[in-house]
């Protein structure tokens, strides 16, 4: 099972953070993690930075996600990403564009694995969010594209979110989750989307 999939507990390096600050997670998205279309303070994103504070956790969350964006873009922009916020976790929320702009799997399924051992070649741990597409791209196709999350997440050994969209897109209330574009999750989706996330990365934070 995709959920199943074994967390690489990789020691995060002391220099993770600057001395005194908090450790960082860092976000790398595209529209589903960038608010896009939505109330600014209202996305997934920051709702995990008021739940980490409202639990008394010291971490530092950095939004990186940009509204469009591929997985050659995030790999392109990752390395400076970690070079100035040295996070402790990263978390990766790309590859739905790559899809839709009917990008090969192939350079997807590379992009991904480089950002991935980016990461942790810099020290942080990584956090994976699967995605599927919509049912009119066909069955085989959906297969693939899900199965490109499952396969770097068992090679990689990293954690997985096997769809990052679950009870969302898949859900019988799906209609009134969404944008009027049928594409964005609205405000009312965020929290599903955060718990969605919540259970792995809960078990990826740095200890208290």
């Amino acid at each position: 099972m995709l959920a199943a999939v074994a967390l690489a507990y990789l020691p995060i390096r002391a220099g993770a953070a600057e001395a005194g600050s908090a450790p960082v997670i860092l976000v790398v998205g595209d529209s589903l993690s960038a608010e896009y279309g939505l109330a600014r303070g209202s996305g997934w994103v920051a709702l995990l930075e008021q739940r980490l504070r409202e639990r008394g956790r010291a971490v530092r969350v950095v939004n990186a996600s940009i509204s469009g964006d591929t997985t050659a873009g995030g790999r392109a922009r990752l390395p400076a990403l970690l070079e100035r916020h040295r996070p402790a976790l990263v978390i990766l929320e790309l590859g739905g564009n790559d899809a839709l702009r009917g990008l090969p799997l192939s350079g997807t399924r590379d992009n991904l694995r480089a950002m991935i051992r980016a990461s942790q070649a810099a020290g942080a741990r990584v956090l994976l969010l699967g995605m599927d597409m919509p049912p009119n791209y066909g069955e085989r196709y959906r297969a693939q594209f899900r199965a490109v999350y499952a396969e770097l997440a068992r090679d990689e050994k990293v954690a997985l979110v096997p769809f990052f969209l679950a009870g969302v897109a898949d859900g019988p209330q799906a209609a009134a989750l969404f944008q009027p574009d049928r594409i964005h999750p609205n405000e009312r989706a965020q929290p599903i989307l955060l718990d969605n996330v919540w259970p792995q990365l809960n078990r990826l934070l740095p200890r208290a």
